[in-house]
């Protein structure tokens, strides 16, 4: 009976271990190859380790995702599996005709960063990651992941700025059918009355680099039609561009306290070459030809004694000269709540100079200018400067007109990753005889304590100072929250040559919410503000509450 017993006892061992046996064996199996797989991708060079190494691109493969992870048990619900269901992903060939590197190319780490950049400029996509997969005997593969944003925005919307009030509905798609072509209808009801908006763009026409818009508003005092095919200067290396344009303005004016009916036609050629990359610099030459065409009329019940603008026609021959220092930052939490952001570091800058000749048709011979120019630096702590100026204009008969000055700075400094400072000045001056071209602050164009256009003249100077907040809170996986305090200080005036009213300087305090709509392809930013006026004048109100869409801080 022991005997039996031992026996019935053995084989209950034997049946015991065989069991763990083989669960060791089956976590093995579902273990093991994920150990080898993540082994191999920790031994997997960096794209610069691999183009000092003399890498050739082999296979390219390209993986479009949809909106939400459904392997992510918080984003793995009814309601983002309709969101999935009722989107279409972004097709893979228009993926791969962004792409800036080929298969049977040397790695050029540059180039993978530049069409990551690129990639994650394109608002349909939420989010890209490129990584080499796999390198053997000198060939590597690389998977190009991208995951699609939600494009299709139904336009409904409300604002308040400046006191004013403002409502629009429409519809709008910016990845039709997946294949990264742009449309839009929208109407939006301001205090003045109704105005419609149309819009197309396709930036891979017939599968190339071309890009073909439309654009078509019908505005409370003016109608606007433009046209565009241009094949672009895509990326740094990019070595050679061409493209034609044009556009008509139906406009009322105001100018001198009369009102105008103004019409403009204008229309552009062009074409340029560069040497690509060089060095770390981007060096581009262009050339074309402008037509500009203005004609003014006194609309019935003006003074006749006014002073009636000068119809005018420009035929403008011009070269362009551009040159860009490819230095980039990638960082988040400045202009975004926890998204990628890149700042040029380096220097950039253009010059257009043409010059409107009377043996090609132009009313009077006249010079056409503008020039920009951008630079940033990056100090410690994560501390970042950017400055950028601007000069348009035309100069004839001995004297500038249409002159427009700007310039601008902005100052990041975080204390940590949910805190920073921002101060931003602006400066900008105007001189221009018989447009319109008031600059003027208030509501949305700053000083958010007063009523929109409070002040106008032809200088305008804006201080902001902003202590920003950045949250960790990501309710519904669908936004971003941020806020803070803000001080705005600036003035618009008018210089002593046009013998106007000198606009005292005002300010404004206040805080906000910014609420960011990160699964979205518009870059969202819904901001709330309360703002108050220090010491305003008895026709301002104690308050302004401002609320409406942004698409930064």
């Amino acid at each position: 009976m022991n005997s039996a017993r031992g026996k019935r006892l053995r084989i209950r061992t034997r049946s015991r271990w065989a069991a763990v046996r083989t669960a060791v064996l089956l976590l093995s199996l579902a273990v093991l190859p994920n150990v080898v797989l993540a082994q191999q991708e920790q031994a997997l060079p960096t794209f610069e380790e691999l183009e000092a190494d003399g890498a050739v691109i082999g296979e390219i493969r390209i993986d479009s995702r949809d909106i939400f992870d459904l392997d992510d048990p918080k984003e793995n619900n009814a309601l983002y599996r309709l969101a999935n269901a009722l989107h279409i992903r972004t097709r893979p060939d228009v993926i791969r005709r962004a792409l800036l590197f080929h298969s049977g190319e040397p790695v050029s780490a540059q180039r993978i960063q530049e069409t990551e950049r690129n990639l994650r400029g394109l608002s349909y996509l939420y989010d890209v990651q490129i990584r080499p997969i796999s390198y053997k005997d000198g060939i590597v593969d690389i998977e190009v992941v991208t995951r699609d944003s939600w494009t299709l925005d139904p336009g409904l919307g409300f604002s308040r700025k400046g006191g004013d009030n403002e409502s629009k509905y429409g519809l709008k798609e910016v990845n039709l059918l997946g294949t990264g072509i742009a449309i839009e209808w929208q109407r939006t009801e301001v205090a003045e009355g109704t105005e419609d908006q149309f819009q197309f763009a396709n930036n891979q026409m017939f599968g190339s680099r071309v890009r073909l818009s439309y654009k078509y508003d019908d505005l409370v005092n003016a109608e606007l039609h433009s046209i565009a095919v241009v094949r672009p200067f895509y990326s740094l290396d990019s070595r050679w561009t061409a493209g034609i344009q044009g556009s008509t303005l139906d406009q009322l004016a105001t100018v001198s306290g009369a009102d105008y009916q103004r019409k403009r036609y204008a229309a552009s050629a062009f074409g340029g070459w560069s040497r690509g990359l060089v060095d770390g610099w981007t060096h581009r030459y262009s050339a074309g030809l402008n037509f500009v065409e203005d004609t003014y009329e006194l609309l019935p019940g003006q003074s006749a004694g006014i002073e009636t603008p000068l119809d005018e026609t420009r035929v403008s021959p011009f070269v362009r000269y551009e040159v860009i220092e490819d230095r980039f930052v990638e960082t988040k939490n400045r202009n975004k709540v926890e998204r990628p952001e890149y700042f040029l570091l380096g220097f950039a800058s253009n010059i257009t100079i043409g010059y409107a000749a009377t043996a090609l048709g132009s009313t009077r011979p006249a010079w056409t200018y503008a020039a920009s120019i951008n630079k940033g630096w990056d100090f410690s702590r994560d501390r970042i400067l950017v400055a950028r100026g601007a000069v348009a204009g035309v100069y004839a008969d001995g004297d500038d007109e249409e002159q427009l000055i700007s310039a601008n700075v902005q100052y990041f400094a975080p204390q940590s990753n949910r805190a920073q400072s921002f101060i931003g000045l602006a400066v900008d001056a105007a001189n221009n005889a018989f447009e319109n071209a008031q600059l003027t602050l208030g509501g949305k164009n700053g000083l958010s304590g007063y009523p929109t256009d409070y002040q106008s003249g032809n200088r305008r100077v804006l201080l902001n100072l902003e202590q920003r907040l950045y949250s960790d809170w990501y309710p519904f996986r669908l936004f971003r929250v941020g806020g803070g305090v803000f001080l705005d200080t600036g003035r618009a005036w008018h210089d002593e040559q046009t013998g106007a009213g000198d606009n005292a300087w005002l300010s404004s305090v206040g805080f906000g919410l910014r609420l960011f709509s990160v699964r979205s392809a518009f870059g969202t930013v819904w901001r709330l503000d309360i703002a108050f006026p220090i010491n305003p004048p008895d026709d301002v109100p104690d308050h302004q509450i401002l609320f409406y869409r942004s698409t930064n801080f």
